[in-house]
């Protein structure tokens, strides 16, 4: 790509400009940290090993620093963007910065919690500085409703970038991890400082690697699987036959339910993987199995 069709990535100054323009006080509640620097930005592109044919979904992009680094290497960017500010004035940034690159990018204003469908070509790729408050949901809800994502690289919190990439029998390993797993492979890449982002927040960032893979072979619907996760974690020093016990209707029932699955009653939930917890969930029986729907993805 030429120099002068390369996008005009933010920098610090240039952020303060859009910030000061639209009078802007991220807040909290939204979990608004926005990245100032550029080199960053290049580097969570690189990490995402997007190519020109990928059409990539970004969650939060702000002011548009990600966006615009993305835009430089895949096919399309759609952005959900929350805040109405924010969603109205970064058309106008990517047509400034990345003018070759304009007709490619598409806004979606709306909680990303909530989007159920996107404009254009269905996402190969996600790729986003997810906020902190709703990292989690927001990841599990955007693979469980777009099927057609590959890959992809999270920006979330270190402690939350560490809980997503634990494996089974780890201390930190727990619902996050399970339900990720039914997705996708995660791996951690990287690290991110607090300096890079306005506001300072008063944590590290992590990068985290997706690459999708098909769910586990299984007769029992994700939800039931889910509920079953959710359940063996609620109280996570309890043994499975204690902590299904309410899924099941008794701890007798649960621990039979467990021995047909090839699993010790007395174990604790942090030392099975997906596909153990998916032949737990064959076991269900159907009068207490959730209506489609009804389980929250994340």
């Amino acid at each position: 790509m030429s120099e002068q069709r390369r996008p005009v990535l933010l920098d610090p100054s240039g952020v303060r400009d859009l910030a000061g323009e639209l009078d802007l006080h991220p807040t909290k509640q939204r979990g608004q940290n926005f990245v100032t620097d550029a080199n960053t930005v290049r580097r969570i592109v690189g990490l995402a090993r997007l190519d020109p044919t990928d059409h990539v979904v970004e969650v939060g992009p702000g002011l548009g620093s990600l966006t615009l680094g993305l835009l430089g290497v895949a096919a399309s960017v759609t952005a959900i963007e929350i805040d109405p500010l924010l969603a109205a004035r970064l058309p106008r940034t990517v047509a400034e910065r990345a003018p070759a690159m304009s007709a490619r990018f598409r806004i979606v204003e709306a909680d990303a919690l909530r989007v159920t469908a996107l404009p254009g070509p269905l996402p190969t790729a996600l790729v986003a500085n997810l906020p902190y408050n709703v990292a989690v949901p927001v990841l599990l809800h955007l693979l469980a409703r777009f099927a057609s994502i590959e890959h992809g690289l999270v920006m979330v919190q270190a402690e939350v970038a560490d809980r997503l990439v634990a494996a089974p029998g780890s201390r930190i390993y727990g619902v996050p991890s399970v339900k990720l797993a039914w997705y996708a492979d995660a791996v951690k890449v990287g690290s991110v400082p607090p300096t890079v982002f306005w506001p300072v927040p008063n944590v590290d960032s992590g990068l985290v690697r997706l690459t999708a893979h098909r769910p586990p072979q299984t007769a029992a619907a994700r939800e039931t699987v889910f509920v079953v996760i959710d359940a063996a974690f609620a109280q996570r020093r309890k043994m499975l036959r204690a902590a299904l016990a309410g899924v099941f209707g008794s701890s007798a029932a649960a621990s039979a339910a467990l021995e047909r699955a090839g699993i010790d009653p007395t174990w604790r939930g942090e030392r099975l993987g997906i596909s153990e917890f998916a032949a737990i969930a064959e076991e269900v029986p159907p009068e207490r199995v959730p209506v489609p729907g009804s389980a929250d993805a994340g």
